[in-house]
């Protein structure tokens, strides 16, 4: 007996998505996409302020996202909760990495295509940049003189200033080894938190502790997570050097920054300090 022959299976055609919206559409309601895609306008005639200025807009909108990582991981150390910091430092490593890439379309600028359009910025600099100074300020980076520009914007000050007067990510860190058994002195924990952080032998100390011991213990693990923090910001201010020595040399900055020499001196620093000088002593 022949086998009746069975017709080809054939895939259901996937439904039509919707495609009529009373207004606006939800991913436009939630992304504001139709906005983002507006707040770019040039001031001279050469294509590459485009890319100059939509690759700056999004190391903004990166920086905004760290910030909002390591507010999260210092609110989670005050609390105790290590394994919920290190998540949202391990979140910000790769929001780092996508941030550093954004040098590329940059890095390659000649002194040429730059200066086609470097008048068109004026006196702005990405010194004057308030969502990355908070982010400085989280590392310990504080001095309260760079709130001075940001005066004539109430909200983005206050902001600021709010950052500013708070413990930084590194100082809930510190705080932790204390209450962790670690003997950090009063004059440490006590310190003036709106100044900027500075080394102490006993912070390495504590660290020192830390890598001689366990390496699955969480504040090894916090200690890895920090560093690979403090490695990628390393390499943003040392691509941030390369790029502005590839398209303007060494002369001075926009807004009447050093340039070079200004990012020279910062490419020379590490965040977290005692978690590398520790290293040394284990």
């Amino acid at each position: 007996m022949s086998q009746q022959a069975h017709p080809p299976f054939e895939a259901a055609e996937p439904e039509t998505p919707n495609l009529d919206f009373a207004g606006t559409t939800p991913y436009e309601d939630y992304v504001k996409a139709d906005v983002l895609t507006h707040l770019q306008h040039t001031l001279s005639d050469d294509p590459g302020e485009m890319v100059f200025l939509v690759t700056t807009q999004v190391m903004e909108l990166w920086f905004t996202v760290i910030v909002h990582e390591w507010e999260t991981a210092a609110q989670a150390l005050r609390s105790d909760r290590v394994p919920a910091a290190i998540a949202a430092l391990k979140r910000s490593v790769r929001e780092l990495e996508a941030l550093n890439a954004s040098w590329k379309p940059l890095g390659q600028l000649t002194p040429a295509q730059f200066n086609a359009y470097r008048s068109a910025l004026g006196e702005g600099s990405g010194f004057q940049s308030a969502m990355y100074r908070r982010l400085e300020f989280l590392l310990g980076e504080k001095s309260a003189s760079m709130l001075v520009p940001h005066r004539g914007a109430p909200r983005v000050h206050a902001e600021l200033e709010k950052t500013l007067h708070e413990p930084s990510l590194y100082d809930e860190v510190v705080r932790l080894l204390a209450r962790r058994g670690h003997d950090i002195p009063a004059s440490v924990l006590q310190r003036d938190v709106s100044l900027r952080y500075e080394p102490a032998e006993a912070v390495e100390a504590a660290w020192t502790a830390v890598y001689a011991g366990d390496e699955s213990d969480e504040l090894a693990r916090l200690g890895e997570a920090l560093t690979d923090v403090g490695e990628l910001v390393w390499r943003w201010r040392n691509d941030h050097l390369v790029a502005t020595r590839r398209a303007m040399g060494a002369k001075a900055g926009t807004g009447g920054s050093a340039g070079v020499a200004w990012l020279e001196k910062r490419a020379r620093k590490n965040v977290f300090p005692e978690l590398w000088t520790a290293r040394s002593h284990v």
